[in-house]
């Protein structure tokens, strides 16, 4: 699970995983990635990420994190990690994309995100594997 020396993108499918008590092997890939970005400084978030992922583990995860236990959360991972922040242009950008590809305005926005974030990957389960949109791969990290 390498990461080319440019920036890499976390949908928050990725942060979710490393919450799942369920699934050992994907928790530890998931984990994996979340502390390479941390650590390398190259792993980067948008703030839609960050919405949805407070959103889930707020309300949706079997045991939700407490509202202090987010704000830490906020914290320490998720901001650090937040370059990417809505305007106009990502919009449109998003827009555009989920006309010409057919897919889907908040999995266009993701992709637009990485693209404006400067990424050439984009980690998550949620899209097709090896799919090259714009200057971005789609990489599933629990493909073996």
């Amino acid at each position: 699970m390498s990461t080319s020396q440019k920036k890499f993108f976390l949908d928050t499918n990725i942060l979710v995983y490393t919450f799942d008590r369920t699934d050992s092997r994907k928790r530890r890939k998931a984990s994996g990635l979340l502390a390479s970005a941390l650590e390398t400084h190259r792993g980067i978030i948008s703030y839609q990420v960050v919405q949805e992922f407070l959103n889930v583990a707020t309300r949706k995860f079997s045991d939700p994190l407490t509202v202090p236990e987010a704000q830490l959360y906020l914290a320490r991972i998720l901001m650090p990690l937040c370059e990417v922040f809505p305007d106009s242009a990502l919009y449109s950008q998003a827009l555009s994309m989920a006309g010409e590809s057919g897919m889907a305005f908040y999995d266009a926005l993701i992709i637009s995100s990485a693209i404006a974030g400067g990424c050439d990957t984009v980690w998550t389960e949620d899209l097709q594997h090896g799919r090259e949109i714009g200057t971005v791969t789609i990489r599933n990290p629990f493909v073996a």
